[in-house]
């Protein structure tokens, strides 16, 4: 399993658009270019959306090969991390069935779309299952303290298996930005009641507090996932110019540490 890049950039997410900001990465040749912005900036990593021709959020295995290839030329040494993300548009089956059909090395994963009910821990089970025997990296996106303790169950149940998982926390909400977001340690404290097993956590956060939160997550021993797809905003309150600006901020915060 390979370890989280220190920054990730998640530069547009599957929701938002041009309308929202100018330079939100939309077209394959944007992302791209994006993604050798924000590496000049200081990522090392990449959370890859790709749109349909509408503009719109798509899983789709043949157009993500096709921009992973482009991606993989531009910034050889970036890791590349799909999504699996329903934004509404896909069921739990359909989204497994893309990601068995692409086999991507890295790919973040909500247990809260995987397991939508109870019946559906079976075809989850089975998909964790085949993500681990293929050699595909499963980052486990987690929105609460609550959801970080139902997964600690789920591997305490055997449902998930393995000692080592790389995890996503997300702090906020893009309703309410950082309003309201439970504290940092409440996301730990669930981790850290887990004996015997290791976790390779990141958070993403949302608004001004962005950098703030992240360099908070750096100092509790956590990565970071910055740009767009969460926050626009820098530090100052002020819109950022792009997604370069707002890796480059977290980016100096960071080695500050």
């Amino acid at each position: 399993m390979t370890p989280l890049p220190k920054i990730m950039v998640a530069p547009n997410g599957a929701r938002r658009s041009k309308l929202d900001h100018p330079a939100l990465p939309v077209t394959d040749a944007e992302i791209v270019a994006a993604a050798v912005a924000c590496e000049q900036a200081g990522a090392d990593g990449i959370h890859v959306h790709i749109r349909d021709a509408d503009g719109l959020h798509e899983i789709d295995a043949g157009h993500y090969r096709a921009v992973l290839d482009q991606l993989r030329e531009a910034v050889p040494d970036m890791y590349l991390q799909v999504t699996s993300e329903s934004a509404d548009r896909y069921t739990g089956d359909e989204q497994r069935r893309i990601m068995r059909a692409l086999a991507p090395d890295h790919v973040s994963v909500a247990m809260r779309e995987m397991v939508r009910k109870p019946a559906d821990w079976d075809a989850a089970q089975d998909f964790y299952a085949w993500a681990r025997d293929t050699g595909v990296d499963v980052q486990h996106i987690l929105y609460s303290p609550q959801e970080v303790r139902t997964f600690c169950q789920a591997l305490d149940e055997g449902r998930i298996t393995g000692d080592h998982h790389l995890i996503q926390l997300v702090q906020g909400t893009y309703a309410n930005g950082s309003q309201g977001k439970a504290a940092l340690a409440d996301y730990l404290a669930e981790m850290t009641a887990t004996d015997g097993r290791m976790f390779d956590w990141m958070l993403c956060a949302f608004g001004a507090e962005e950098t703030d939160s992240l360099v908070a997550a750096a100092k509790a021993g956590g990565k970071a996932r910055v740009g767009f797809e969460n926050s626009l905003w820098n530090k100052d309150g002020s819109l950022a110019t792009d997604n370069a600006m707002r890796v480059a901020e977290v980016f100096a915060a960071m080695r500050q540490i």
